[in-house]
Protein backbone atom coordinates (compact mmCIF):
# COMPACT_ATOMS: atom_id res chain seq x y z
CA UNK A 1 0.00 0.00 0.00
CA UNK A 2 1.43 3.54 -1.10
CA UNK A 3 -1.38 5.91 -1.51
CA UNK A 4 -4.51 6.94 1.01
CA UNK A 5 -6.71 5.72 -2.04
CA UNK A 6 -5.72 1.98 -1.17
CA UNK A 7 -6.18 2.60 2.67
CA UNK A 8 -10.00 3.63 1.94
CA UNK A 9 -10.40 0.58 -0.32
CA UNK A 10 -9.70 -2.02 2.23
CA UNK A 11 -12.70 -3.34 3.89
CA UNK A 12 -13.82 -1.54 6.73
CA UNK A 13 -11.22 0.87 6.85
CA UNK A 14 -13.93 3.66 6.52
CA UNK A 15 -16.32 3.09 9.35
CA UNK A 16 -13.58 2.47 11.95
CA UNK A 17 -12.16 6.15 10.02
CA UNK A 18 -15.66 7.42 10.64
CA UNK A 19 -15.95 5.79 14.06
CA UNK A 20 -12.10 7.20 15.09
CA UNK A 21 -13.19 10.73 13.96
CA UNK A 22 -16.38 11.33 15.93
CA UNK A 23 -15.25 10.05 18.54
CA UNK A 24 -11.99 12.36 18.55
CA UNK A 25 -14.81 15.11 17.70
CA UNK A 26 -16.82 14.41 20.88
CA UNK A 27 -13.51 14.63 23.26
CA UNK A 28 -12.47 17.47 21.80
CA UNK A 29 -15.69 20.13 22.30
CA UNK A 30 -16.37 18.13 25.26
CA UNK A 31 -12.87 19.00 27.10
CA UNK A 32 -12.74 21.95 26.11
CA UNK A 33 -16.16 22.70 27.63
CA UNK A 34 -15.27 20.56 30.76
CA UNK A 35 -12.24 22.98 31.14
CA UNK A 36 -13.98 26.20 30.99
CA UNK A 37 -16.81 24.85 33.10
CA UNK A 38 -14.55 24.17 36.04
CA UNK A 39 -11.72 27.05 35.20
CA UNK A 40 -14.96 29.69 35.45
CA UNK A 41 -15.89 27.85 38.84
CA UNK A 42 -12.97 27.33 40.22
CA UNK A 43 -10.51 30.09 38.64
CA UNK A 44 -7.65 27.30 39.37
CA UNK A 45 -5.47 26.42 35.89
CA UNK A 46 -4.69 23.46 37.96
CA UNK A 47 -8.52 21.73 38.07
CA UNK A 48 -8.97 23.42 34.42
CA UNK A 49 -6.03 21.24 33.37
CA UNK A 50 -6.34 18.37 35.02
CA UNK A 51 -10.29 18.40 33.51
CA UNK A 52 -9.29 18.26 29.95
CA UNK A 53 -6.12 16.14 30.06
CA UNK A 54 -6.72 14.42 33.82
CA UNK A 55 -9.18 11.43 32.77
CA UNK A 56 -5.61 10.18 30.90
CA UNK A 57 -4.41 9.51 34.57
CA UNK A 58 -7.07 6.79 35.12
CA UNK A 59 -5.68 5.16 32.36
CA UNK A 60 -2.80 3.88 34.05
CA UNK A 61 -4.88 1.72 36.68
CA UNK A 62 -6.94 0.42 32.84
CA UNK A 63 -3.68 -0.22 31.53
CA UNK A 64 -3.22 -2.73 34.44
CA UNK A 65 -6.33 -4.53 35.58
CA UNK A 66 -8.15 -3.95 32.08
CA UNK A 67 -5.86 -4.14 29.03
CA UNK A 68 -5.82 -7.98 28.09
CA UNK A 69 -9.28 -7.51 27.29
CA UNK A 70 -7.96 -5.41 24.01
CA UNK A 71 -6.92 -9.05 22.51
CA UNK A 72 -9.69 -10.92 24.29
CA UNK A 73 -12.98 -8.82 23.16
CA UNK A 74 -14.98 -9.00 19.84
CA UNK A 75 -13.67 -5.33 18.00
CA UNK A 76 -17.00 -4.28 17.12
CA UNK A 77 -18.84 -4.89 20.31
CA UNK A 78 -15.80 -3.26 22.25
CA UNK A 79 -15.53 0.25 20.13
CA UNK A 80 -19.41 0.73 20.15
CA UNK A 81 -19.70 -0.22 23.68
CA UNK A 82 -16.98 2.23 24.48
CA UNK A 83 -17.90 5.41 23.10
CA UNK A 84 -22.03 5.02 24.17
CA UNK A 85 -20.43 4.91 27.54
CA UNK A 86 -18.53 7.78 26.92
CA UNK A 87 -21.82 9.53 25.42
CA UNK A 88 -23.48 8.95 28.68
CA UNK A 89 -20.73 10.01 30.90
CA UNK A 90 -20.51 13.21 29.35
CA UNK A 91 -24.48 13.89 29.24
CA UNK A 92 -23.79 13.26 32.95
CA UNK A 93 -21.39 15.96 33.24
CA UNK A 94 -23.75 18.32 32.17
CA UNK A 95 -26.25 18.04 35.07
CA UNK A 96 -26.53 21.53 35.86
CA UNK A 97 -25.48 21.85 39.92
CA UNK A 98 -23.71 18.67 39.59
CA UNK A 99 -20.34 18.83 41.99
CA UNK A 100 -16.94 19.30 40.86
CA UNK A 101 -15.66 16.70 42.73
CA UNK A 102 -18.39 14.16 41.15
CA UNK A 103 -17.37 15.37 37.53
CA UNK A 104 -13.73 13.97 38.26
CA UNK A 105 -15.13 10.87 39.31
CA UNK A 106 -16.65 10.23 36.20
CA UNK A 107 -13.55 11.21 34.20
CA UNK A 108 -12.36 8.91 36.49
CA UNK A 109 -14.42 6.10 35.47
CA UNK A 110 -14.28 6.95 31.73
CA UNK A 111 -10.19 7.22 31.43
CA UNK A 112 -10.23 3.72 33.21
CA UNK A 113 -12.40 2.05 30.30
CA UNK A 114 -10.58 4.13 27.68
CA UNK A 115 -7.51 2.33 28.16
CA UNK A 116 -9.05 -0.50 26.51
CA UNK A 117 -9.99 2.05 23.00
CA UNK A 118 -6.61 2.38 21.60
CA UNK A 119 -5.69 -1.74 21.58
CA UNK A 120 -9.16 -2.89 20.40
CA UNK A 121 -8.81 0.45 17.50
CA UNK A 122 -5.32 -0.03 16.27
CA UNK A 123 -5.19 -3.91 17.06
CA UNK A 124 -8.00 -3.87 14.44
CA UNK A 125 -6.46 -1.70 11.71
CA UNK A 126 -3.16 -4.53 11.58
CA UNK A 127 -5.97 -6.82 10.82
CA UNK A 128 -7.76 -4.44 8.70
CA UNK A 129 -4.78 -3.92 6.54
CA UNK A 130 -1.62 -5.15 5.39
CA UNK A 131 1.52 -5.27 7.82
CA UNK A 132 3.04 -2.85 5.29
CA UNK A 133 0.20 -0.57 5.00
CA UNK A 134 -0.19 -0.14 8.87
CA UNK A 135 2.02 3.16 8.93
CA UNK A 136 0.13 4.77 5.88
CA UNK A 137 -3.39 3.42 7.63
CA UNK A 138 -1.94 5.29 11.26
CA UNK A 139 -1.35 8.52 9.36
CA UNK A 140 -4.72 8.72 7.92
CA UNK A 141 -6.04 8.25 11.29
CA UNK A 142 -3.93 10.62 13.09
CA UNK A 143 -4.28 13.50 10.03
CA UNK A 144 -7.99 12.82 10.93
CA UNK A 145 -7.14 13.55 14.63
CA UNK A 146 -5.77 16.66 13.51
CA UNK A 147 -8.21 17.72 11.05
CA UNK A 148 -10.67 17.17 13.76
CA UNK A 149 -9.10 19.13 16.36
CA UNK A 150 -8.78 21.92 13.99
CA UNK A 151 -12.50 21.73 13.65
CA UNK A 152 -13.58 20.68 16.81
CA UNK A 153 -11.27 23.27 18.73
CA UNK A 154 -13.29 26.05 16.77
CA UNK A 155 -16.48 25.37 16.55
CA UNK A 156 -16.24 23.92 20.50
CA UNK A 157 -15.11 27.76 21.46
CA UNK A 158 -17.70 29.49 19.40
CA UNK A 159 -19.93 26.91 21.13
CA UNK A 160 -19.03 27.60 24.53
CA UNK A 161 -19.16 31.07 24.28
CA UNK A 162 -22.53 31.39 22.12
CA UNK A 163 -24.18 28.49 23.88
CA UNK A 164 -22.61 27.34 26.78
CA UNK A 165 -19.90 24.64 28.39
CA UNK A 166 -23.45 22.24 29.43
CA UNK A 167 -24.59 22.90 26.04
CA UNK A 168 -21.73 21.99 24.29
CA UNK A 169 -20.98 19.07 26.82
CA UNK A 170 -24.37 17.94 25.37
CA UNK A 171 -23.26 18.32 21.83
CA UNK A 172 -20.40 16.19 23.16
CA UNK A 173 -22.58 13.52 24.05
CA UNK A 174 -24.32 13.32 21.12
CA UNK A 175 -21.54 12.58 18.55
CA UNK A 176 -20.20 9.64 21.14
CA UNK A 177 -23.44 8.08 20.59
CA UNK A 178 -22.72 8.57 16.50
CA UNK A 179 -19.55 6.96 16.77
CA UNK A 180 -21.26 3.98 18.90
CA UNK A 181 -23.66 3.56 15.94
CA UNK A 182 -20.60 3.71 13.13
CA UNK A 183 -18.76 1.05 14.88
CA UNK A 184 -22.11 -1.12 15.28
CA UNK A 185 -23.75 -1.26 12.14
CA UNK A 186 -20.36 -0.29 9.61
CA UNK A 187 -18.01 -2.75 11.16
CA UNK A 188 -17.95 -6.44 10.41
CA UNK A 189 -18.44 -8.89 13.95
CA UNK A 190 -14.98 -10.45 14.53
CA UNK A 191 -14.05 -12.85 16.92
CA UNK A 192 -11.34 -11.69 19.62
CA UNK A 193 -7.64 -11.85 18.38
CA UNK A 194 -6.40 -13.92 21.24
CA UNK A 195 -8.54 -16.83 23.02
CA UNK A 196 -8.95 -16.71 27.03
CA UNK A 197 -10.70 -14.82 29.53
CA UNK A 198 -9.34 -11.46 30.34
CA UNK A 199 -8.14 -10.96 33.35
CA UNK A 200 -5.67 -8.58 35.33
CA UNK A 201 -3.17 -11.41 35.80
CA UNK A 202 -3.45 -11.99 32.11
CA UNK A 203 -2.81 -7.83 31.92
CA UNK A 204 0.08 -8.06 34.21
CA UNK A 205 1.90 -11.17 32.62
CA UNK A 206 1.68 -9.65 29.06
CA UNK A 207 2.84 -6.05 30.32
CA UNK A 208 5.95 -7.28 31.68
CA UNK A 209 6.75 -9.17 28.42
CA UNK A 210 6.21 -6.46 26.35
CA UNK A 211 8.22 -4.17 28.98
CA UNK A 212 10.81 -6.95 29.35
CA UNK A 213 12.67 -5.92 26.15
CA UNK A 214 15.13 -3.29 26.40
CA UNK A 215 14.81 -1.97 22.43
CA UNK A 216 10.58 -1.77 23.37
CA UNK A 217 11.19 0.07 26.45
CA UNK A 218 13.05 2.84 25.04
CA UNK A 219 10.22 2.89 22.13
CA UNK A 220 7.67 3.24 24.84
CA UNK A 221 9.27 5.97 26.72
CA UNK A 222 9.96 8.27 23.63
CA UNK A 223 6.31 7.79 22.55
CA UNK A 224 4.97 8.58 26.10
CA UNK A 225 7.42 10.93 27.85
CA UNK A 226 8.20 13.47 25.56
CA UNK A 227 5.00 13.91 24.49
CA UNK A 228 3.07 13.60 27.39
CA UNK A 229 4.74 17.20 28.51
CA UNK A 230 4.28 19.08 25.64
CA UNK A 231 0.58 18.02 25.94
CA UNK A 232 0.75 19.67 29.33
CA UNK A 233 2.16 23.12 27.98
CA UNK A 234 -1.37 22.91 25.66
CA UNK A 235 -3.86 22.21 28.99
CA UNK A 236 -2.27 25.53 29.77
CA UNK A 237 -3.86 27.13 27.25
CA UNK A 238 -7.20 28.37 28.90
CA UNK A 239 -5.28 30.45 31.67
CA UNK A 240 -2.74 31.81 29.75
CA UNK A 241 -5.17 33.21 26.90
CA UNK A 242 -8.69 32.50 27.94
CA UNK A 243 -10.18 34.08 24.73
CA UNK A 244 -7.90 32.42 22.29
CA UNK A 245 -7.97 29.10 23.83
CA UNK A 246 -9.94 27.92 21.18
CA UNK A 247 -7.37 29.10 18.22
CA UNK A 248 -4.37 28.15 19.97
CA UNK A 249 -5.92 24.28 20.05
CA UNK A 250 -6.88 24.55 16.83
CA UNK A 251 -3.74 25.56 15.51
CA UNK A 252 -2.30 22.73 17.37
CA UNK A 253 -4.03 20.53 15.81
CA UNK A 254 -3.26 21.58 12.06
CA UNK A 255 0.53 21.62 13.41
CA UNK A 256 0.24 18.07 14.10
CA UNK A 257 -1.85 17.52 11.11
CA UNK A 258 0.71 19.30 8.54
CA UNK A 259 3.52 17.09 10.35
CA UNK A 260 1.36 13.35 9.45
CA UNK A 261 0.85 14.64 6.21
CA UNK A 262 4.27 15.34 5.41
CA UNK A 263 5.74 12.08 7.28
CA UNK A 264 3.20 9.40 6.90
CA UNK A 265 2.91 10.01 3.26
CA UNK A 266 6.06 11.97 1.57
CA UNK A 267 8.76 10.73 3.75
CA UNK A 268 11.15 8.14 2.14
CA UNK A 269 11.63 5.14 3.86
CA UNK A 270 15.55 5.42 3.99
CA UNK A 271 14.45 8.90 5.89
CA UNK A 272 12.26 8.06 8.70
CA UNK A 273 14.97 6.87 11.48
CA UNK A 274 17.07 9.76 11.01
CA UNK A 275 14.17 12.17 11.50
CA UNK A 276 12.73 10.86 14.47
CA UNK A 277 15.44 12.81 16.97
CA UNK A 278 15.22 15.82 15.58
CA UNK A 279 11.47 15.84 15.23
CA UNK A 280 10.87 14.95 18.80
CA UNK A 281 13.05 17.81 19.54
CA UNK A 282 11.02 20.07 17.36
CA UNK A 283 7.61 18.99 19.22
CA UNK A 284 9.47 21.06 22.46
CA UNK A 285 11.71 23.87 21.43
CA UNK A 286 9.47 26.29 20.48
CA UNK A 287 7.55 26.25 23.61
CA UNK A 288 10.87 27.82 25.02
CA UNK A 289 9.33 31.34 23.59
CA UNK A 290 7.30 30.95 25.95
CA UNK A 291 9.46 32.46 28.77
CA UNK A 292 9.38 35.91 27.21
CA UNK A 293 5.18 35.81 27.23
CA UNK A 294 4.93 36.01 23.85
CA UNK A 295 2.46 37.88 21.79
CA UNK A 296 -0.63 35.80 20.40
CA UNK A 297 0.89 35.98 16.89
CA UNK A 298 4.20 34.34 18.11
CA UNK A 299 2.34 32.09 20.55
CA UNK A 300 0.04 30.68 17.79
CA UNK A 301 3.25 30.21 15.39
CA UNK A 302 5.33 28.57 18.14
CA UNK A 303 2.15 26.18 19.09
CA UNK A 304 2.08 25.06 14.91
CA UNK A 305 5.95 24.72 14.15
CA UNK A 306 6.37 22.39 17.82
CA UNK A 307 2.99 20.48 16.78
CA UNK A 308 4.73 19.43 13.35
CA UNK A 309 6.91 17.46 16.11
CA UNK A 310 3.88 14.89 17.44
CA UNK A 311 4.36 13.21 13.49
CA UNK A 312 7.66 11.67 15.04
CA UNK A 313 5.00 9.17 17.28
CA UNK A 314 4.58 7.89 13.89
CA UNK A 315 7.92 6.76 13.11
CA UNK A 316 7.91 5.16 16.52
CA UNK A 317 4.59 3.37 16.23
CA UNK A 318 6.22 2.05 12.73
CA UNK A 319 9.36 0.88 14.90
CA UNK A 320 7.18 -0.76 17.79
CA UNK A 321 5.25 -2.89 15.54
CA UNK A 322 8.01 -3.99 14.21
CA UNK A 323 9.73 -5.26 17.50
CA UNK A 324 6.41 -7.00 18.92
CA UNK A 325 4.60 -10.45 18.17
CA UNK A 326 1.84 -10.29 16.18
CA UNK A 327 -0.08 -12.10 19.15
CA UNK A 328 0.33 -9.40 21.12
CA UNK A 329 -0.34 -6.03 19.10
CA UNK A 330 -3.22 -5.22 20.51
CA UNK A 331 -2.24 -5.29 24.35
CA UNK A 332 1.64 -3.28 22.84
CA UNK A 333 -0.65 -0.61 21.14
CA UNK A 334 -3.27 -0.26 24.02
CA UNK A 335 -0.27 -0.02 26.35
CA UNK A 336 1.42 2.47 24.29
CA UNK A 337 -2.15 4.68 24.15
CA UNK A 338 -3.29 4.40 27.24
CA UNK A 339 0.49 4.97 28.32
CA UNK A 340 0.62 7.93 26.21
CA UNK A 341 -2.71 9.29 27.61
CA UNK A 342 -1.86 8.61 31.20
CA UNK A 343 1.32 10.46 30.72
CA UNK A 344 -0.43 13.12 29.04
CA UNK A 345 -2.28 13.16 32.42
CA UNK A 346 0.94 13.72 34.25
CA UNK A 347 2.09 16.28 31.87
CA UNK A 348 -1.22 18.04 32.60
CA UNK A 349 -1.00 18.04 36.37
CA UNK A 350 2.76 19.13 36.82
CA UNK A 351 2.69 21.78 34.30
CA UNK A 352 -1.01 22.72 36.02
CA UNK A 353 1.52 22.93 39.53
CA UNK A 354 4.04 24.90 37.86
CA UNK A 355 2.11 27.56 36.68
CA UNK A 356 -0.08 27.70 39.98
CA UNK A 357 3.46 28.72 41.76
CA UNK A 358 4.83 30.94 38.41
CA UNK A 359 2.26 31.88 35.62
CA UNK A 360 1.03 30.21 32.52
CA UNK A 361 4.08 31.19 30.08
CA UNK A 362 6.79 30.04 32.35
CA UNK A 363 5.40 26.91 33.62
CA UNK A 364 5.10 26.37 29.79
CA UNK A 365 8.75 26.70 28.95
CA UNK A 366 9.77 25.12 31.78
CA UNK A 367 7.96 21.78 31.00
CA UNK A 368 9.27 22.27 27.51
CA UNK A 369 12.84 22.38 28.27
CA UNK A 370 12.28 19.02 30.74
CA UNK A 371 10.60 17.27 27.20
CA UNK A 372 13.73 18.32 25.55
CA UNK A 373 15.77 17.05 28.62
CA UNK A 374 14.36 13.48 28.10
CA UNK A 375 14.70 13.33 24.64
CA UNK A 376 18.30 13.70 24.14
CA UNK A 377 18.38 11.41 27.53
CA UNK A 378 16.74 8.34 25.52
CA UNK A 379 18.60 9.23 22.05
CA UNK A 380 21.64 6.65 22.33
CA UNK A 381 18.53 4.02 23.08
CA UNK A 382 16.79 4.97 19.87
CA UNK A 383 19.49 4.39 17.23
CA UNK A 384 18.41 2.97 13.69
CA UNK A 385 17.57 -0.10 13.93
CA UNK A 386 19.95 -2.78 11.77
CA UNK A 387 18.19 -3.85 8.38
CA UNK A 388 18.37 -7.47 7.34
CA UNK A 389 21.06 -8.34 5.28
CA UNK A 390 20.15 -9.27 1.60
CA UNK A 391 19.42 -13.09 0.79
CA UNK A 392 22.65 -14.60 -0.76
CA UNK A 393 21.41 -16.28 -4.17
CA UNK A 394 23.39 -18.76 -5.59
Amino acid sequence: MHTYQEVFRAPEFTPLFLTSGTQVAAQTVSSLALGTLVFTRTGSPLLSALAMFGPSLAQLIGATTLLAAADRLPPRAALAGIALLFGLGTAAQAVPGLPVWAAFVMLLVLGMVASLGGGVRYGLLSQILPREGYLLGRSVLNMSVGTVQICGFALGGVLVTTLSPRGTLLIGAALYLAAAAFARFGLARRAPRAAGRPSVTETWRNNARLWSSRPRRYVYLALWVPNGLIVGCESLYIPYAPAHAGLLLACAALGMLAGDTLTGRFVPQRWRERLGAPLRLLLAAPYLVFALHPSLPLAVAAVVLASIGYSASLLLQERLMALTPEELSGQAFGLQSSGLLAMQGVGAALAGAVAQRTSPATAMAVIALLSVAVTLTLAPGLRPMPRPAPAVTH
